[in-house]
């Protein structure tokens, strides 16, 4: 069962490092039908799917939830080559991360996905638009690419949001409590990018002041922004 997270007082000893384990995923109504997908391998509709959101949704998260019950290797979509794609293949599945307009070689792609549906291998490819968005050269990888099927994982609601906020402190050994865990779910643009950013701004101002993170702070650092 996925982490159920409160905002209240919290002093989490944790690694300076965001846990990419299934109980530390947060699940909302934004990323139900991505989290869904990933528990539901090898039941999959289609052998190569595609995960598409904004940065910072858990795009990656969810990612490597896969690949550990999966045993499948990881490549960022700029890196793949096609001399390269056997060996990325070998253990029947792959992670494809950051697929990216004109930042990926197209022959290396459609490789691939040649290779992954004659080895009945298993392919997860994130992005942040769909390929239906791409402008791409090669005409049988355009079309292969649009009929992948694709998951959206959608802008956080509120009870996410919030569990973001914990969580993402968390992460870096920073204790919250329900003012500041308010304060910025009001404050901040509703986004993924915008409470990493100013979690990472609390804890540095923080530790450069030499003040404990709270709402105070929050105010002063957050004000003119």
């Amino acid at each position: 069962m996925a982490s159920s997270v409160q905002p209240r007082q919290l002093a989490l000893a944790l690694p300076h490092e965001e846990k990419l384990t299934r109980d530390d995923f947060l699940e909302g109504p934004a990323n139900e039908a991505a989290l869904a997908l990933i528990d539901g391998w090898p039941d999959w509709p289609n052998r190569i799917m595609l995960l598409v959101g904004p940065d910072g949704s858990g795009k990656s998260h969810l990612a490597a939830i896969w690949a550990e019950s999966a045993g499948a290797r990881s490549t960022a979509a700029h890196a793949l080559t096609a001399e390269a794609v056997p060996t990325a293949l070998a253990t029947g599945a792959l992670v494809v991360e950051d697929l990216r307009p004109a930042d990926f070689d197209e022959r290396a792609m459609f490789h691939l996905m040649n290779l992954a549906r004659q080895d009945d291998a298993y392919v997860l490819i994130t992005a942040r638009v769909p390929p239906s968005a791409f402008e791409i050269e090669l005409r049988d990888l355009r079309s292969r690419l649009r009929a992948v099927p694709t998951v959206t994982l959608l802008p956080p609601d509120d009870q996410l949001f919030r569990g973001l906020i914990v969580k993402f402190c968390a992460d870096r050994q920073m204790s919250v409590d329900e003012p500041l865990v308010s304060y910025l779910s009001n404050r901040i643009e509703r986004s993924y990018v915008a409470v990493r950013q100013a979690v990472e701004l609390l804890d540095t101002e923080a530790l450069r002041l030499g003040r404990p993170v709270t709402r105070a702070l929050a105010a002063e650092l957050l004000r003119d922004a």
